[in-house]
């Protein structure tokens, strides 16, 4: 074996959680933001935690997990909570921080980038494998339906969506008018194909913005190709990094399990046979076979609309390496109904806000490599 095939492969991961005070109302985080990783995100009553690049998956549990722990202690001194939602749940406005950037988006999105600010949402970056970036963005593509594993709301606006209700939001309804943008992307050919993608997402997204009547050094300031697009599934130059950003917000543990999957499929794809072909995927030792692509959407669509309780799906996850019953997506756990009331959604992040805290803190570990 040689040093590239046995060196460890470094993941980190990115978790929004939504803050609320100890009635469940939405709030700011304040100086929460002041803890090791945690940072503001672009509406007011959201906190961002994210990890340095770690070299194992227990590396990783234990710098997610105490740098949560940290944001939780601070909060309690407060009176505050993190609620690992995917969406607020109720009706209420969610208001926006001041920035430019953000200002340029809702000029080129238009109302349906209201949508964004209610999705909470988890990113998980792998290194990216020399010579196999192509296959592990590929394989990335291929495991995009596993956000069902982690769904964890189906309200919006109080009602009862889908299974994934974020996704509905991020995927179908905020980028309506700019497809390229929010959905995901077909299977690269090679890194070159990448980078005239983002060339002309990046074009179509000053050209929107310049007929909005916004000028490109304004544009150009605030977005660079690679910042300019949301598809799910993204090869980061940046970082170095395939980005797989699908995942809701959810509990510790699961997060910390899906990334260490995707470490995992990372150094399978180092080492064996990827090749794209047929409906059905299926990952082993030997070779990594992706479906067609008009497959693995059909299997997002059940994803975000069915989530777990899609046999077909469950399947499919099985072949390609997930434990589909290690998981228990928080969307099934917090379904109250069809219509839930602002009173209602108050208690259900309160509710979940605590399970939170008990995965955060409680004393077996999830497993590691």
């Amino acid at each position: 074996m040689s040093a590239t095939e046995s060196a460890p492969i470094r993941r980190s991961i990115e978790v929004e959680y939504w803050v609320v005070d100890e009635t469940g109302r939405l709030t700011e985080p304040g100086d929460l933001a002041s803890a090791t990783g945690a940072e503001r995100e672009f509406v007011e009553p959201l906190l961002e935690i994210k990890t340095t690049p770690c070299e194992s998956a227990a590396a990783l549990r234990a710098e997610l997990l105490e740098r949560i722990r940290e944001v939780l202690r601070l909060a309690e001194e407060r009176g505050k909570r993190l609620v690992p939602l995917a969406t607020p749940a109720a009706r209420e406005e969610i208001t926006e921080l001041d920035s430019e950037r953000t200002s340029v988006q809702n000029e080129v999105v238009g109302e349906d980038f209201e949508h964004v600010r209610h999705c909470a949402g988890t990113h998980i970056h792998v290194e990216q494998q020399p010579g196999c970036a192509v296959d592990q963005a590929n394989a990335f593509v291929a495991l995009d339906p596993a956000l069902a594993l982690v769904n964890s709301s189906p309200y919006v606006g109080g009602r009862r969506v889908t299974a994934g209700a974020r996704s509905e939001l991020y995927r179908r309804r905020a980028y309506a008018t700019m497809s390229h943008q929010g959905r995901l992307w077909r299977y690269l050919d090679d890194t070159d194909q990448w980078d005239r993608r983002l060339e002309r997402r990046y074009e179509e997204f000053v050209a929107e913005a310049l007929a909005a009547g916004i000028d490109r050094q304004t544009v150009e300031a605030n977005f660079s190709p690679e910042s300019a697009v949301w598809t799910p599934v993204q090869l980061r130059a940046r970082f170095g990094t395939v980005e797989w950003r699908s995942p809701d917000t959810a509990l510790p543990s699961q997060v910390l399990r899906l990334a260490d999957r995707l470490a995992a499929i990372s150094a399978t794809v180092r080492d064996a046979e990827v090749r794209i072909e047929g409906q059905r995927g299926e990952v082993s030792d030997e070779a990594v076979v992706l479906p067609e692509f008009a497959t693995v959407l059909s299997h997002v669509d059940d994803a975000i609309e069915k989530g777990l309780a899609s046999e077909s799906l469950r399947r499919y996850l099985d072949r390609m390496g997930f434990d589909v019953n290690a998981y228990d997506p928080l969307t099934q756990e917090v379904d109250r109904g069809r219509e839930l009331s602002d009173a209602a959604a108050r208690e259900l992040r309160l509710e979940s806000a605590e399970r939170l805290e008990r995965d955060a803190f409680r004393r077996s570990a999830i497993n590691a490599d």
